[in-house]
């Protein structure tokens, strides 16, 4: 029996020796035949010229060539706070807060105290200008500009772009400096490799590494966002310093992050600051091309009223009386598709062409009026940032729809027995307005049963509202009045 025993189990052995060998066989040519197909693909990029494709060994030696160029900033600013004696700047100050004292202490005569942060920047140019981000160094009273090897200087801001958030600074070194090269961002492509450098949580000349996440990205944070997303780790002190490729060459500025998530920074193309650049260095500050008209992105039913085959463009809300698109012969209803040959697929597209038209050309602007495709040159101004922001004014968002007052052209241009209410240009997708059916182009006639005439009387009210709360509005649209019930959210 034993004897029986011993020969089962050494041919149960033998016959599982045998599976797994055929098992680890199987296994090893899958990874070989798949590692195969993948040298062979980089083999095919590297012959086609697409050598950023191949994956370094070590980013050492590209690391250590670039960190001379790549500097810290440090700024000092004061600012104003209610003193709670012995309290302040200790501990309980950020457990308990400034409300917890004010509520049982009482108002205390403010005081001043300086406050500090960190930043990064790179050098531009051998005789000291620098790039950082605007935000860096806002409304700063002191700038240092510490280097690689450890020198300090003071810097002076040159020049500054809030809209773009760029800043540029400029601090006299004792010798020539080591500058970075200025890529293309536009030769970017997803997938790419790229080295952030800078200054996170003050830990200096710290690289981190990763690839090109997307292009294009609008997060909000102004009127012409165009940010490169990468996974390359940025943190706070990370902002204003260099996003390189593999070639050495700076292709953004490392500018923001996503609170909640992990391995998602921004950085903004270097072809923005580059194009600003001259502007920054001549005048301090950045002067953008004009049209002079006011415009809203299309819609299903906007493509549809208007008989447009898709919903790319910017349609023209306002024209503004004497500006070069008014001189032009451009008007409200008109939808601008291209201009100087440039696609605009939307509002966003429009700003940041426009932005960087030369100020004085003639600009072919291609527009779709009636059905018809139509060219008309418009020759740019620059932009009034007073008038900008008046317009800007002009327009109120509650509960995720913005409006605006129902100028002549528009009532015109809809139809309208008179100016009376607010029209509503814009609804954010899943917004309160947009769950309760609001669309662009209804016109807003009364909140909660008062009427509204104008603009002023719209915010007059809506400034009383509480946006948790519901509120009804009496709303017109295609010449039919009825109710509608806008749901508050909870924030």
């Amino acid at each position: 029996m034993d004897s029986d025993r011993r020969k089962r189990q050494h041919i149960l052995a033998t016959v599982t020796i045998f599976l797994v060998g055929m098992f680890s066989v199987s296994f090893i040519g899958v990874v070989h035949l798949s590692s195969l197909s993948i040298a062979t693909g980089v083999t095919e990029a590297v012959a086609a010229g697409n050598s950023d494709m191949m994956i370094p060994s070590s980013f050492a030696d590209l690391s250590e060539a670039l960190k001379p160029c790549v500097v810290n900033i440090s700024t000092t600013k004061k600012v104003s706070a209610p003193s709670f004696g012995s309290f302040r700047g200790s501990p309980f100050e950020d457990f308990f807060g400034d409300e917890f004292f004010r509520r049982y202490f009482g108002d205390r005569p403010e005081r001043q105290y300086k406050q500090r942060s960190l930043g990064s920047g790179f050098i531009i140019s051998k005789d000291g200008f620098i790039f950082t981000n605007y935000h860096v160094i806002e409304k700063a009273e002191e700038i240092l500009v510490k280097l690689a090897d450890g020198q300090e200087y003071e810097a002076e801001v040159k020049g500054t772009d809030e809209n773009t958030d760029i800043a540029l600074l400029k601090i006299d070194p004792n010798e020539d400096l080591p500058a970075a090269e200025l890529g293309s961002s536009s030769k970017l492509r997803v997938g790419e490799w790229v080295i952030a450098i800078g200054n996170p949580f003050g830990l200096s000349q710290t690289v981190t590494v990763g690839i090109v996440s997307a292009k294009g990205r609008v997060i909000g944070a102004g009127p012409y966002d165009d940010f490169i997303q990468t996974d390359a780790s940025i943190n706070p002190g990370n902002s204003g310093g260099p996003l390189f490729n593999l070639k050495g060459e700076v292709v953004g500025i490392n500018t923001a992050i996503v609170a909640q998530g992990q391995g998602i920074g921004f950085a903004i193309p270097i072809d923005m600051a580059k194009e600003i650049l001259p502007s920054l260095k001549a005048r301090g500050r950045v002067l953008r091309g004009w049209l002079g008209v006011s415009v809203q992105d299309i819609t299903g039913e906007i493509a549809d009223s208007l008989n447009l085959k898709n919903k790319k463009g910017a349609l023209v809300g306002d024209v503004f009386p004497g500006d070069p698109a008014d001189k032009a012969g451009i008007k409200t209803g008109d939808v601008i598709v291209a201009i100087k040959g440039e696609e605009i697929k939307d509002t966003h597209d429009l700003l940041r062409v426009v932005a960087g038209l030369t100020i004085g050309e003639e600009a072919a602007v291609t527009i779709i009026r009636n059905g018809n495709k139509e060219t008309v040159m418009v020759t740019v101004v620059a932009r009034d940032e007073e008038k900008r922001a008046a317009t800007e004014r002009e327009q109120s968002e509650y509960y995720g729809m913005t409006v605006q007052e129902i100028t002549a052209e528009i009532a015109e241009y809809l139809g309208l027995e008179d100016k009376n209410g607010v029209i509503v240009t814009e609804v954010k997708a899943a917004s309160s307005a947009d769950e309760s059916g609001i669309r662009p182009q209804d016109i807003i006639l009364q909140v909660n049963r008062t009427k509204i005439r104008n603009l002023e009387d719209y915010k007059g009210v809506m400034d009383t509202i509480d946006e948790s709360r519901s509120v009804l509005m009496l709303i017109q649209r295609s010449g039919t009045k009825y109710f509608v019930v806008i749901e508050g959210k909870e924030r």
